[in-house]
């Protein structure tokens, strides 16, 4: 047992369906009405979807050919970057009137540390309720939260009642809401993974708790050690508020399914360029270069080179690309391809987790 734990009170904001929503508030004929940003035309793939969209099953990642038959009355709205990051700067501005410890996860969501926070409220609770209205009021839009003793936790209760709900584990809940949920809930648990899981017995956190540390590391790799961990409750990762970068990337794709090499070494000049400009407006550089290919069927395959040095240059990073092209034969036409840059000069080595307690957390009040 340790004394010396870090008694943290984390909400995670996670907007509700924001680019939709952006687009609903935008355009008031658009309000109560099935909509998907992107996904128009042929080839088109769904960047958001409205909450009215998805009652069809229509959501993000879809393509719309497919999002039209599950909706035929859907609406493409076209995408606007610029309007999203400017609302996504007022919602941030109102997080900072609380705490500064604050670490975006993306234009739509991030974590709060408000153990110690500028309005001097001891319930994280009311705090996350107080931002929520606030958001609303000032802006427009609603916002979930989940609160709990660390990022993980409050990660996945932010999920539980949306839209434009809240969810609180105290820390005296923790292990029982941990136990009882489906082990597709947990956050790091991908589709792949709990398939694996369901295989081999894991349905929820109880079935997951029941496996040594060796088991896990055994079956899932470096990642049964993080399983082991957070399924009691055990996440020590700080709100970090100048978050490190740990990959950059571009993609397209295509009108037309590209059948030959020959044809893609343009559009992969184009895309190295822009993550050229991408590393460079972000003052990075990367080792590791990885080409995503998806084909026609949508099956996807990534191919991956680590140099001994630093790049950010679009030669180097077009020549590295076209060399994983060229590695091994296409499995079929190519509708998508994306250049990443990885293992940046930004990242810090890493500190193995260590096990710790959540005892003295369990007498936290919330």
């Amino acid at each position: 047992m340790s004394n010396d734990l870090p008694i943290r009170k984390i909400i995670h904001v996670d907007m509700d369906a924001f680019f939709a929503s952006v687009e609903q508030m935008d355009n008031p004929d658009l309000k109560g009405k099935p909509i998907a940003v992107g996904g128009g035309g042929k080839r088109g793939v769904i960047s958001a979807a409205s909450y009215e969209a998805r009652k069809f099953g229509v959501k993000s990642a879809m393509s719309g050919n497919l999002a039209i038959k599950l909706c035929p009355d859907l609406i493409f709205v076209k995408t606007h970057f610029d309007r999203y990051t400017e609302i996504s700067k007022k919602i941030r501005k109102i997080f900072y009137d609380y705490t500064d410890l604050v670490e975006p996860l993306s234009l739509d969501e991030a974590y709060l540390d408000v153990t110690e926070n500028k309005k001097g409220n001891p319930s994280a609770s009311l705090i996350a309720k107080e931002i929520r209205e606030r958001i609303f009021n000032e802006v427009g839009l609603t916002a979930s939260a989940g609160i709990s003793i660390n990022k993980f936790i409050a990660k996945i209760a932010s999920d539980y009642n949306k839209p434009n709900g809240q969810k609180v584990v105290n820390p005296e809940e923790v292990i029982e809401f941990l136990e009882q949920l489906d082990i597709r809930k947990f956050y790091g648990v991908g589709k792949v993974t709990a398939e694996k899981m369901y295989q081999k017995g894991i349905f929820t956190g109880l079935d997951l708790k029941q496996k040594s540390m060796e088991w896990l590391d055994e079956n899932f790799g470096k990642s049964g050690r993080y399983y082991y961990y957070v399924v009691r409750g055990i996440h020590n990762s700080e709100v970090k508020p100048n978050r490190i970068r740990k990959s950059l990337a571009a993609e397209r794709t295509f009108s037309e399914n590209l059948s030959s090499e020959v044809f893609m070494l343009e559009k992969l000049k184009h895309i190295a360029d822009e993550v050229s400009k991408r590393l460079t407006k972000s003052k990075v550089a990367g080792k590791t270069v990885t080409l995503k290919i998806k084909y026609s069927d949508f099956s996807l395959q990534t191919r991956s080179k680590t140099l001994p040095y630093y790049i950010r240059d679009t030669d180097i990073i077009l020549e590295t690309a076209k060399e994983l092209l060229y590695q091994e034969k296409l499995n079929n036409s190519v509708r998508l391809l994306g250049i990443s840059m990885s293992n940046l000069n930004t990242e810090k080595p890493k500190t193995p987790i260590e096990k710790k307690s959540i005892s003295v957390q369990l007498k936290f009040e919330f």
